[in-house]
């Protein structure tokens, strides 16, 4: 399958389009052959419907000028000093796999159909170098086209994908969004297949985490800064207008939305580890309402059914959604005047999951399911005190103490950009000791009392005041005793 050229590339190929190629030169220094000349000269600058009949009447030897054969020599290996020459076959060489739909099938009967071209991925460590990128751009194509041919794993195939995802990412962690484009939507033409995906995953640190990074800056919120995120005091209205954050474009935001949809098609494989690792539902939920255009909010919706839709998810998935605030950003989104087909069906079936969900919850299982996803916020039970009163004895002992435990673990991180969660965990604790002051021992021996104390020299006020609240409560049932 071809691909068309994002804009940055585009400009690139016509600038070598249009350069002169001193070529009877290169045939003179031994650069290229004779015969390699004329081949070139057969396609090159000619109609689409005349290069299209000269390859098709001699695929073999555009195979064999390309890859190498019984003949001799890839140009691309004959010709490795001559960076004009590289360059200006590479574009040929995709323009060729662009016109002639019965080249690249030709080119994947090889046996080694991409050596001559992994190379070139690493002639250079400047991202902006063309011959890396356009190199990039052929090999997109022509893997493209093998998974389009035989989706079954193979293991050349494999190899060059893998080290393209890994050429790829050098791409997506620059700061030049038109590079990061290319990258990205090569990508988008190579996850086509479940091996593809899986192998994407794979290498997520280097093929995933940059995507995700640049989402956060469109969402206006950092790696270790996620408080925009899972405050949800952003209305859908004010954070359009706002627009998006970190100089995100709406195209590109676009592109890697549908990489990541692509991605989702595997949700029971990554659902619960990307949750996980990236808090992908808050970020959603954000990028949710500062969606700009339905196809955004289409794909945004789309991934996440995708990822909590598996049984095997939902368990973990469903509270998290709940605790970010989803199940109400969908109702407000259902007062939006929406035409999308697929997204109204999307938002839909979300709507009806997390309905059948919310009324089985009762507020202990929404403070659980916030405590299990290892961040907090002001939600509503942790201020009320009729939900202390009723349940701090079954928080305190129920499975082996484990909910106490998660709180420890919390309040153990230094939430140097979130303090506010620090905040949070000392009210808990301050109820708990109040409303079962016979508990003490049981939280001392996890540590709560030695962290609170240490929390009282913090430099926020907010967790200054509630951490000298629950040493209060403690100290008060020890004056009692």
């Amino acid at each position: 399958m071809s691909l068309d050229p994002p804009t940055y590339l585009n400009s690139l190929q016509n600038n070598i389009r249009a350069r002169p190629i001193p070529w009877e030169g290169a045939v003179r220094a031994g650069t290229i052959t004779d015969n390699d000349l004329k081949r070139i000269k057969a396609v090159d600058k000619v109609r689409k419907d005349q290069r299209r009949q000269t390859v098709e009447e001699d695929t073999d030897a555009y195979r064999s000028l390309l890859l190498g054969g019984d003949q001799g020599k890839s140009v691309l290996e004959s010709a490795a000093k001559r960076a004009d020459v590289i360059q200006y076959i590479l574009v040929l060489g995709g323009d060729l796999i662009n016109d002639v739909p019965s080249l690249a099938p030709a080119l994947l009967e090889h046996s080694s159909p991409y050596k001559p071209f992994l190379p070139l991925l690493s002639h250079s460590t400047n991202p902006e170098n063309p011959i890396p990128l356009l190199t990039s751009f052929f090999l997109a194509s022509l893997i493209s086209a093998a998974q389009t041919d035989s989706p079954k794993s193979n293991p050349q195939t494999d190899e060059a994908l893998s080290k393209l995802y890994k050429y790829l990412s050098t791409l997506t962690k620059s700061q030049d969004s038109g590079l990061q484009d290319i990258a990205v939507q090569e990508y988008s033409a190579l996850l086509r297949t479940k091996k593809a995906r899986e192998l994407f995953w794979k290498q997520r640190q280097d093929t995933l985490n940059p995507l995700i990074d640049i989402l956060r800056a469109a969402a206006g919120a950092g790696r270790d800064s996620d408080s925009t995120m899972w405050s949800g005091g952003t209305s859908i209205r004010s954070a359009t207008e706002a627009g998006l954050g970190g100089g995100v474009g709406l195209q590109l935001l676009y592109h890697v939305l549908l990489a990541i949809w692509q991605l989702s098609f595997e949700g029971s494989l990554i659902g619960k580890d990307l949750e996980k690792e990236q808090e992908i539902l808050a970020l959603y939920t954000q990028l949710l309402r500062l969606s700009p255009k339905e196809k955004t909010t289409r794909l945004l919706l789309s991934t996440t059914l995708h990822l909590i839709t598996p049984s095997a998810n939902r368990s973990d998935l469903l509270p998290v959604a709940t605790t970010v605030r989803l199940p109400i950003l969908l109702t407000n989104l259902k007062a939006r005047h929406l035409t999308d087909p697929d997204l109204l069906e999307d938002l839909e079936n979300l709507t009806s999951m997390f309905a059948d969900y919310t009324s089985s919850q009762t507020t202990f299982d929404e403070y659980a399911s916030e405590l299990h996803t290892g961040h907090l916020r002001w939600s509503p039970p942790h201020r009320d005190a009729n939900f202390w009163r009723d349940n701090a004895r079954k928080i305190l002992d129920e499975n082996q103490s484990e909910l106490p435990k998660k709180l420890v673990e919390i309040m153990q991180k230094k939430w140097e950009n979130e303090k506010q969660v620090l905040a949070i965990a000392c009210n808990d604790i301050a109820w708990l000791v109040k409303e079962a002051p016979e508990k003490r021992v049981q939280l001392e021996k996890l540590g709560v009392k030695a962290r609170v104390m240490e929390l009282m020299a913090d430099e926020n006020e907010g967790v200054r005041w509630e951490s000298l609240r629950a040493v209060g409560e403690w100290l008060r049932y020890s004056f009692e005793d």
